[in-house]
């Protein structure tokens, strides 16, 4: 699994965040609240889904566990802000350069795909982590509890010094 390197520019993204840990998982219940309102977002870039994830800055993830809290963001892009429906919040993913990965299959072999990924491409790579949110990208591939579901899985790197 080879990942595509990507540099972006920050994205203006429109959603519902939650804490959470993967002990205490609540991704079910942001995604079926968000689904619920995404129709009254009206200015969307197109119709990806983003599933964000933003670690403490101090998090060394060496040391992550189930217990590590996150937030974790149900959004999609926007042209604007203009138009914030209720109960939703403004979210500016920063731009930079990250490693694309694309994860096939169920969503309870994902951590197959994230083990590979940090422990195997990473440290094995030209790139550490960069402090900036993970996220998927569940485009027109994805397909919700299905093995023939396709769905990027975008981690922010920076070249090793």
């Amino acid at each position: 699994m080879k990942p595509r390197i990507e540099i972006i520019k920050d994205k203006k993204l429109l959603g519902k965040q939650l804490k959470m840990s993967l002990a205490e998982n609540k991704t079910l219940d942001l995604w079926q609240s968000f689904m619920q309102q995404k129709k009254e977002i009206n200015n969307l870039v197109d119709s990806n889904l983003y599933s964000i994830q933003v670690y403490d800055t101090s998090l060394n993830f060496k040391d992550f566990s189930p217990q590590v809290v996150f937030t974790k963001w149900a959004a999609v892009e926007v042209k604007d802000y203009d138009a914030v429906p209720q109960a939703m919040e403004p979210f500016t993913l920063p731009g930079g350069t990250y490693a694309v990965f694309i994860h096939k299959g169920l969503a309870s072999n994902f951590h197959k795909t994230m083990n590979y990924i940090y422990g195997i491409w990473l440290p094995q790579s030209d790139y550490i982590l960069e402090q900036r949110p993970h996220f998927e990208k569940l485009g027109e591939k994805y397909k919700n509890n299905s093995e023939d579901s396709e769905e990027e899985v975008w981690i922010p790197i920076k070249a090793k010094i």
